[in-house]
């Protein structure tokens, strides 16, 4: 059984699960589009309400059945195990499409260090957005196949630091800034009466839950290789604390730029890929700036990528007993041809579905309502499911007990329901900032044909493993 080298180790992997895009890229677009500072109020409750009590409920169960999360579905209860594959499944259709991104980032990686001055349009107009998701996938599964130890935590500890460092760097460039005062102002005075507005809070509850990789799957695998004296809550705040440090700090990196230049706080996704690359252009050691901020996004998109993909392979790890080499690269293959349909839509060949790229479309399906669901069903599984003893010996008698049994899905009903019934657009519950969403109806057919899929495929695989031969499930070594 692998294990993390340390405690520190597995605070530094989880941080880089849950720092990802949706800190350094998202938060700010979020924060623009919703008030500036007011932002802030309901993200912060949101934050330590509702995230780090379900963190807490995932790390405590993977540590507690030293199981994966489709491994540890099927402990509580056999039947349980389609729905361990529907979540491991849903991560995976999402890493499809995050490896997309993770590719552009790193192609603009690339021009800043050629200077080349292309533009996202010029970009994605030409065959290359699939060579850079391409190397991106590949990279991912690389580190994944070098274990828990060699892979995950190596990368984790490096890239994790080297965020902070760039990240204050950066402030400190950008502290020199005219516009800084302005920035900063916007940033983090709020303006409460717009506190009112639910979609304020709906907001703040989807950018935290895609923030901190919770329901996902990904902190209960992480859980799995941690020994049993770790402290649970205290991980989970630090955990916490760290994302919140990089949401903020690039706050203030990109709201400093955007005023400096005279940009739109409220562009969204301009801001990384139009706004910002501009805004470089004509700033002081802009091409310095460049390569340190696009450079920044890719690590940051690349530790998540590498967590949501350790959620399939330590899955089929323990199914069919592979070795972590041949289930990385299977895995591997797997995320190649499910994310080459998204590659394609923002490409030369402008691939579509329902009159939409298709990477939208999974976007605004599988991102905006299949992980919700896969949330709740999580928290039905461990919270409510689960022997009431297990989850005491698990939690504690503490607050967290009753947030992950009633408050947090609560709140995942109200907004998935809402999303559902009326065609609120909850875009912030997206992986992508700014992609339309598609009509609720198209957006419920597709999500459940999506679950519907995924729920066949844990079935066919549950079946299959009954079939086989008696040999019990193996432990990954």
């Amino acid at each position: 059984m692998e294990q993390w080298s340390s405690r520190a180790g597995f605070v530094f992997a989880a941080v880089g699960a849950a720092v990802g895009l949706g800190n350094i890229w998202r938060f700010p677009a979020v924060v623009g589009q919703n008030g500036g500072g007011a932002y802030l109020v309901p993200y912060l409750i949101a934050a330590f309400a509702f995230a780090v009590p379900l963190m807490i409920l995932e790390i405590s169960v993977g540590r507690s059945l030293s199981a994966d999360v489709v491994t540890a579905c099927r402990q509580i209860r056999a039947e349980f195990e389609v729905v361990g594959w529907l979540i491991g499944g849903s991560v995976l259709a999402v890493l499809s499409y995050y490896l997309v991104i993770t590719g552009w980032v790193l192609a603009f990686v690339t021009f800043s260090l050629t200077g080349s001055g292309t533009t996202f349009e010029e970009f994605s107009g030409t065959y290359r957005p699939i060579g850079f998701f391409l190397l991106s996938t590949i990279a991912v599964g690389a580190i994944v196949s070098l274990g828990v130890q060699k892979g995950i935590e190596r990368m984790a500890k490096v890239l994790i630091p080297l965020t902070f460092v760039v990240l204050l760097g950066l402030l400190a460039y950008v502290a020199t800034l005219p516009g800084f005062g302005d920035g900063v102002r916007f940033f983090l005075t709020p303006d409460v009466s717009v506190l009112s507005d639910p979609m304020i809070w709906s907001a703040a509850f989807g950018q935290v839950f895609f923030s901190f990789s919770v329901g996902m799957g990904v902190m209960l695998t992480y859980g799995s290789y941690l020994d049993r004296g770790a402290n649970v809550p205290r991980s989970a705040v630090t955990i916490a604390l760290a994302d919140l440090a990089v949401a903020l700090l690039a706050g203030l990196v990109i709201f400093g730029i955007v005023f400096s230049v005279g940009g739109e706080p409220a562009a969204g996704t301009e801001l990384a890929f139009s706004t910002l690359p501009a805004a470089f252009e004509t700033m002081p050691l802009g091409s310095a700036v460049a390569v340190c901020f696009f450079g920044l996004l890719f690590v940051a998109a690349l530790a998540p990528s590498v967590s949501m993909l350790e959620v399939g392979v330590a899955g089929a790890m323990r199914t069919t007993g592979w070795s972590r080499t041949r289930a990385s690269v299977a895995m591997t293959g797997v995320i190649l041809v499910a994310g080459l349909p998204s590659a394609l839509s923002y490409s030369a060949v402008e691939l579509s579905a329902f009159g939409r790229p298709f990477l939208d479309v999974l976007d605004s399906t599988v991102g905006t309502l299949g992980l919700p669901l896969g949330a709740l069903a999580l928290i039905i599984v461990f919270a409510w499911v689960q022997d009431e003893a297990s989850l005491r010996a698990q939690l504690g008698d503490s607050i967290v007990l009753p947030l992950v049994k009633y408050v947090v899905p609560l709140v995942l009903i109200v907004v998935t329901s809402l999303r559902l019934a009326t065609g609120i657009p909850t875009e912030s519950w997206k992986r992508l900032p700014d992609v339309a969403a598609l009509g609720s109806a198209s957006a419920a057919a597709v999500t459940a044909a999506t679950a519907l899929g995924l729920v066949l495929v844990g079935w066919v695989v549950h079946q299959w493993r009954r079939m086989r031969p008696g040999r019990p499930a193996p432990e990954i070594t």
